[in-house]
């Protein structure tokens, strides 16, 4: 079986989160000479195959077997992959059956490794992610099997396979404001305190501001407004509240209390609730580290092109392996079709994956 056909093979598992459709066992099978740990919680199943080469280091790829649901708009049936004109057409071509088709063969073939080498699998990245990656780490972690470095084989690349790597993530803070006023006749709006007007007086100053100026991996974390909603939906009643929701994707120098003082200070003279929660935490790993460099190295050799490092993007389950000290980083083929219908990537692309990822294998030392 060469790596197109297990890239197949993974895209005819209809694994719509949480499901894996038996996906999980074939993977087993698949790389049966790797030792087994395996988790089952609340529908979502978690696979870690492990091999010990030697004494050294420990090397984990990771991905998720989950997709998005397929909705509307496909031209083929969405869990039978289809070949034509150089790409490979399913749900989860890029979104990231491809990567793990490329590092599950280059795990299998691998012949030398100078330490561990594993790969921890999820059916649940696509969903809430809270017993997927998340919780197998914790049990990794009881058993001091915790990795040195990892790869996650989401993809990253933009214009043409090999150009980016991504060494870090922004986080994630999601927040809800709401600016408590005095309901009233529209009629007489002396008699009340509108909590539209008295936001609208700050609102310019907040809505789209960059909270720092980023440093030379991250962009700026910014201000971004997503909901605001008041109002009975009638127009002789002035509102009592308002609530203005907002998402800010921060970079490592701002954080909560940053995000609270900057609130704060347009709107310590009225009267508000502010509500702030982190869905995920910014991370940067080192460009000198050597799984950066060792990768960098291998898409040189595999593609001639030397790719650049970026930050750019949303979450992923490598947020969950840097906060346990690993040193993560990602790769994959392009991003430019996940999610949507008639998805699809290039069978070149697959292939050339899967030879990076056998270089990173030779060439660790």
């Amino acid at each position: 079986m060469d790596v197109i056909e297990l890239f197949k093979k993974l895209l005819s598992f209809k694994s719509v989160t949480p499901s894996d459709d038996g996906a999980m066992e074939f993977i087993k099978n698949y790389l049966s000479d790797f030792e087994i740990i395996e988790n089952e919680k609340e529908g979502v199943k978690n696979l870690f195959l492990y091999k010990k080469f030697s004494e050294g280091e420990h090397l984990c790829f990771a991905g998720h077997i989950d997709v998005v649901p397929p909705g509307i708009g496909w031209n083929t049936d969405p869990f039978e992959p289809v070949e034509k004109d150089g790409f490979i057409y399913a749900r989860g071509a890029q979104d990231m059956k491809s990567g793990v088709a490329a590092f599950l063969y280059a795990l299998k073939h691998a012949k030398n490794f100078k330490g561990t080498l594993s790969t921890l699998i999820t059916s649940d990245e696509e969903g809430d992610a809270v017993y997927g990656t998340k919780y197998m780490l914790e049990i990794l972690k009881e058993k001091n099997l915790i990795p040195d470095f990892a790869i996650v084989a989401e993809p990253t690349c933009e214009k043409e396979f090999g150009d980016a790597v991504k060494i870090g993530r922004r986080g994630s803070i999601n927040g809800v404001l709401k600016k408590i006023g005095k309901q009233g006749h529209a009629a007489y709006p002396e008699k009340s305190i509108n909590p539209i007007h008295k936001v609208a007086e700050v609102l310019h100053k907040i809505a789209g501001v960059d909270l720092d100026a980023g440093d030379e991996f991250f962009a700026p974390s910014k201000f971004v407004v997503t909901d605001i909603r008041a109002g009975m939906e009638v127009t002789n009643v002035t509102p009592g509240e308002l609530k203005m929701m907002f998402n800010v994707r921060n970079n490592t120098h701002t954080d909560k209390e940053k995000i609270k003082n900057f609130i704060h200070k347009y709107f310590k003279d009225m009267n508000y609730t502010l509500e702030l929660n982190q869905s995920a935490k910014p991370f940067i790993t080192n460009p000198n580290t050597k799984v950066v460099k060792t990768l960098d190295k291998a898409i040189q050799k595999i593609t001639d092109i030397t790719p650049k490092h970026s930050t750019a993007g949303g979450t992923s389950d490598a947020r969950f392996f840097a906060e346990y000290g690993v040193k993560t980083i990602e790769f994959g083929v392009k991003n430019d079709t996940i999610h949507a219908p008639n998805e699809r990537t290039g069978k070149d692309e697959v292939i050339k994956l899967s030879k990076v990822f056998e270089e990173v294998i030779k060439e660790w030392n």
